[in-house]
């Protein structure tokens, strides 16, 4: 089956299987170098039959063995000859059933279990490959050759831009992961700013800087539900979770920024998205690394503002952004890899080497985007054109306003 397969679809460069007890076979026109592996008993059918599941299990339990190229060079040969291969089948169309219906309900409970088993693991796993800001999310690439921090500095700097906040102003951070954000925007913008997460790690960490930045009576953070959140905002900010609240939620979520932010508020939301329509969650990533997540397409997300009656007054895609983002997190992890299999494991460290491939592709390859959505109540609350976004930016980064851009240790 993993030959009739293989021959069938990849068509560009060099790929050479030899499968449990039988002779190599190589794919492809020879466009660029060979990537070779062996497949261990039975995990060729597994893969035939399953391939957006198997082939992850299959590298993550020593099923699948790279003889020559990196597991890069093999998904990459995989994503290019797939791209455009076959629609979905009757399993992937089911799927999105289930998931619509079961593994994205993500109410209070399942949430707490989901965020838990990704952003619980240790400080220490994270701390080796993010940047030192620990942000989690895309960073923006806004010059050539930019590093991984001054990327991630870039990215808050752009969206504070757009959130215009002055000193004083209340801002909810939905999502605040190790406060990052938050600390920035209270630091540096003088903003009062309440953070929320289901994370007791990131809710830690948080505390602890904002506490040894001093800055612990201006950034708050608690363990909060989105959803059980009280008072009103100047501001709202949710960088990077999005993605977790699940389709069935959608509208529950844009109602609560709605009834949240204040009548002159802004809010600017930064997620993930797909350019293509309503989809599913690539399951390998579902059962291993983000239950209960999804990646929403522009469509929905907008059908649910316009739900909860807010006004849409800014939308931009980041497109590569974020494909940079995660090689650099990529080059990062491998480089630090024995360190973090004394951490976990070396299956662990496949694991998430697996994952960190496939989330690079999407973007690189595949149909992913940063999508940013500016929101307010009222049509007037932002200027008409779009000039003060980017003069307020290019203002921080000379030095001219607010303070030199920096990051909160």
């Amino acid at each position: 089956m993993l030959h009739s397969m293989l021959s069938r679809f990849v068509r560009l460069g060099r790929l050479t299987v030899t499968e449990h007890g039988k002779p190599p076979r190589t794919y492809g026109d020879g466009s660029w170098p060979e990537v070779a592996v062996r497949i261990g008993k039975g995990w060729g059918d597994r893969i035939a039959l399953n391939r957006d599941m198997a082939l992850g299990e299959a590298y993550m339990e020593g099923g699948l063995v790279l003889e020559q190229g990196s597991l890069w060079d093999l998904c990459e040969l995989i994503g290019r000859n797939f791209t455009k291969g076959a629609p979905p089948n009757l399993a992937q169309r089911t799927r999105f059933a289930i998931q619509r219906l079961i593994q994205q309900w993500n109410d209070r409970t399942a949430s707490r279990r989901n965020v838990a088993h990704h952003y619980d693991l240790s400080y220490e796993l994270y701390r080796r490959f993010l940047d030192q800001d620990m942000q989690y999310s895309c960073g923006y690439f806004a010059q050539p050759g930019m590093s991984l921090e001054e990327a991630q500095l870039a990215k808050k700097v752009h969206i504070a831009s757009k959130l215009m906040i002055e000193p004083g102003m209340s801002v909810l951070d939905i999502g605040c992961g190790w406060g990052g954000m938050g600390l920035e925007l209270a630091g540096r913008y003088g903003a009062e700013v309440t953070g929320v997460t289901l994370s007791k790690e990131q809710l830690a960490v948080a505390q602890g800087r904002a506490k040894s930045a001093g800055l612990d009576q201006r950034a708050r953070f608690s363990l909060t539900d989105y959803r059980d959140v009280q008072g009103r905002f100047d501001r709202i900010v949710s960088v990077g979770m999005f993605e977790h609240v699940g389709a069935p939620n959608f509208r529950t979520y844009f109602q609560q920024v709605s009834r949240l932010l204040s009548d002159d508020g802004v809010a600017l939301v930064h997620s993930i998205g797909r350019r293509t329509g309503p989809g599913v969650t690539q399951p390998w990533i579902a059962k291993y690394i983000f239950p209960g997540g999804y990646i929403p397409a522009l469509s929905e997300m907008t059908a649910a503002i316009e739900d909860a009656g807010l006004w849409i007054t800014d939308v931009e895609i980041l497109r590569l952004h974020y494909a940079e983002t995660l090689k650099a997190w990529r080059e990062r992890f491998m480089a630090q890899w024995d360190e973090i299999a004394a951490l976990y494991d070396e299956r662990f460290c496949r694991m998430w080497e697996v994952y960190l491939v496939l989330s690079e592709l999407g973007f690189r390859y595949g149909v992913n985007m940063i999508i940013q959505v500016q929101l307010t109540k009222r049509v007037g609350v932002v200027p008409v054109t779009r000039d003060y976004m980017v003069d307020a930016e290019r203002e921080v980064i000379s030095g001219k306003g607010r303070s030199q851009p920096r990051s909160v240790a």
